[in-house]
């Protein structure tokens, strides 16, 4: 696995989870366990699934499909529609 710098982690951590605040008013603390235990982070953590290509908006995106879904996969930047 390769793995992405703790300091890109810690980038997308902070810019999705205020996404997450913003849409769905989660404090800070709920939305930081809500994505750092998801399918979606899993994915971004290793470098080689490709997800740190898409910016913040794209990762959110992706993380919401998994909610709705149950698979990130399910989402169309993934499927690629």
């Amino acid at each position: 696995m390769n793995r992405m710098s703790p300091q890109g982690l810690h980038y997308y951590d902070l810019a999705v989870t205020d996404l997450m605040m913003e849409k769905y008013g989660f404090d800070r603390m709920e939305a930081l366990r809500r994505f750092v235990f998801s399918k979606t982070h899993a994915l971004l953590e290793d470098l080689d699934n490709g997800l740190s290509s898409f910016g913040c908006q794209g990762i959110f995106d992706i993380w919401e499909s998994e909610v709705v879904t149950g698979d990130p996969r399910n989402s169309i930047y993934i499927r690629g529609e």
